[in-house]
């Protein structure tokens, strides 16, 4: 693996900067106020819904956004806190508190950061869709369950974190619905759909708090009707953080680590999936590794004041995108935006009501929840939809964690049994048409029938030769029951051989010398090749018998079925 820091790892910033004008921080600035001013409430929501306090999603905002502006892969992409996280974030501080989700946070930065300089921001785009939709629609089914207590304004005991278990204390405590509570919900919902058909370019989550927000301060100064706000539940600290220490020992890690593994898996995912849509509507192209570099270091740094996990948010890079944002510094006037607000007029985010606040991440559950791909992947294969069903049932109903570790396992047993599938063997001992073939060797001859010397049968693995097909090797070999004297592997169709398949290849060629049975190997590519000297399979049957196609093999057929006919010949004699 070639490693060049200069080139590999250079954030975008620096390579944009280099022919900026002043066109370009107009067009960025604009776009950096509108989506400073969007993320505030999506960052206090999503604060709260983690089981923190606002500012610590307002916090995050700020931090990790500048740091993904700063260092990352991507021309637009906006960080910060997202609804992905909220079900993990909210088990790991019941779990193990506000310093427990530090150290966990902390721990997926590393693990961040070291997927990006080990260049694993290609490989983790390979994670199968149905897990990545499976959990995603999860998660958004989660979310939406959260919500309930606030949207309608029920008065309940604490709620617990098991899906079911909460479920069932909503339908106790459902006669106790706050009518104008549910009214605000209700009205944020409706206004954050509609505003798309009137204007894309202000958000309907920000028009909807500032009418919400309006509306019952005047219910609360002029009817009297007292409706729950963020500062009757949290004080709103509207000061820069200090910095916190976090104890990280042998223990906490060894505890943590499952949590943070997901943490990272999931952060990777989010922002090079954010990354990716992004790139398709400006026609950019990201540094996946760069952008999981960036990804690191944020949720390394945020912790340390206050910060919560952090990854691409696909809804604000999207409003930086509409609004003309076109270079990191979009993404750094963002988070200078939010720092200002919090400073100025973060007072007064205490009169939002946490009913609209419920309104908004419904919505936000709702576009998460990619209902209509969940549809669509549905009515595909067996495996698709066990796999999909899986990991949403599993996230739901226990936590992502599982979810995605069993998702993965399912996935990984299909992709097996699939090639499994895929790979055929066929075997015969009369002729081959070489007509009907494809092989192209600039020595290869003319004829369209090649036939076989006597005492000579053929095997042709087509597709790669691992473990499962070893296997299915073996068991056709074992139905055929009788063998010749001369055995042809073609491989000519053979991709790749693990070390699976290489060890009952040599295995094959050992017990077939015992047997006197002479093995030759045909069509072996030159990587092919490498991987048999890594074995004894050369010493076994022998450099001359492996060749490069099937006309070589033949031709050695005919000298080792000759010379086994001339000492037949001669021991007759004897």
């Amino acid at each position: 693996m070639r490693f060049n820091i200069l080139t590999d790892f250079q954030p975008v910033l620096f390579q944009t900067l280099r022919n900026y004008n002043r066109e370009k921080f107009m067009a960025d600035l604009m776009a950096g106020l509108i989506v400073g001013v969007v993320a505030l409430p999506l960052a206090i929501a999503f604060g709260i819904a983690s089981g923190v306090t606002p500012e610590k999603g307002i916090y995050t905002a700020i931090i990790a956004g500048f740091i993904i502006s700063f260092l990352g892969g991507s021309t637009v992409q906006i960080g910060g806190p997202t609804g992905a996280f909220i079900v993990i974030v909210y088990g790991i501080v019941e779990q193990h508190g506000v310093q427990g989700l530090a150290i966990a946070t902390v721990l997926a930065g590393v693990m961040l950061l070291l997927m990006g300089f080990l260049k694993l921001g290609s490989v983790i785009k390979f994670i199968p869709y149905p897990i990545v939709v499976g959990f995603t629609s999860g998660i958004a089914l989660t979310i939406f369950s959260t919500q309930i207590k606030d949207l309608f304004g029920l008065t309940t005991p604490k709620l617990p974190s098991g899906f079911l278990e909460k479920w069932a204390i909503y339908f106790q405590h459902f006669d106790s619905i706050n009518g104008w509570a549910m009214l605000i919900g209700l009205t944020s919902v409706i206004i954050i759909l509609l505003t798309p058909k009137i204007s894309k370019t202000i958000p309907g989550s920000l028009i909807a708090i500032i009418v919400m927000t309006i509306a019952s301060w005047l219910m609360k100064q002029y009817g009297g009707i007292g409706i729950e706000t963020i500062g009757d539940r949290f004080v709103i600290n509207n000061q820069l953080p200090g910095m916190e220490q976090i104890p990280l020992n042998l223990e906490t890690v060894r505890l943590l680590f499952p949590a943070a593994f997901t943490i990272a898996m999931l952060g990777a995912i989010e922002s090079l999936l954010s990354a990716t849509v992004a790139d398709g509507v400006t026609g950019k192209r990201h540094n996946s590794n760069m952008e999981l570099v960036a990804q690191g270091a944020a949720n390394i740094i945020a912790p340390f004041f206050g910060g919560i996990p952090a990854t691409g948010a696909i809804a604000r890079t999207m409003t930086n995108i509409n609004n003309g944002g076109r270079t990191p510094v979009a993404g750094i006037i963002h988070a200078i935006v939010l720092l200002l607000i919090l400073l100025f007029l973060g007072d007064l985010t205490k009169h939002i009501p946490m009913a609209c606040l419920a309104g908004v991440l419904v919505v936000v559950a709702y576009n998460m929840s990619e209902w209509r791909t969940f549809r669509s992947l549905m009515k595909q294969s067996r495996s698709t939809m066990a796999i999909l069903l899986t990991t949403f049932l599993l996230t739901v109903i226990f936590d992502l964690t599982i979810a995605i570790e069993v998702g993965l396992l399912l996935a990984v047993f299909a992709f097996l049994k699939r090639m499994n599938e895929s790979t055929r063997i066929s075997h015969t001992t009369d002729k081959i048409d070489i007509a009907k073939e494809l092989e192209s060797y600039s020595d290869e001859k003319k004829e369209e029938i090649l036939f076989l010397p006597p005492g000579t049968e053929v095997y042709e693995i087509d597709g790669p030769f691992f473990f499962g097909v070893a296997n299915k090797f073996d068991e056709l070999m074992r139905e055929i029951g009788a063998h010749h004297p001369i055995r042809i592997i073609r491989m000519r169709k053979v991709p790749f051989i693990d070390a699976t398949g290489l060890n009952n290849l040599e295995a094959l060629c050992r017990n077939s010398r015992k047997e006197r049975i002479q093995v030759i190997l045909s069509g072996v590519s030159e990587p092919l090749r490498k991987n048999l000297e890594e074995s004894r399979i050369p010493e076994i049957v022998g450099e001359e018998n492996i060749c490069a196609n099937i006309h070589l093999a033949v031709e050695r057929a005919q000298l080792v079925s000759e010379k086994q006919a001339h000492r037949e010949k001669h021991h007759k004699h004897k």
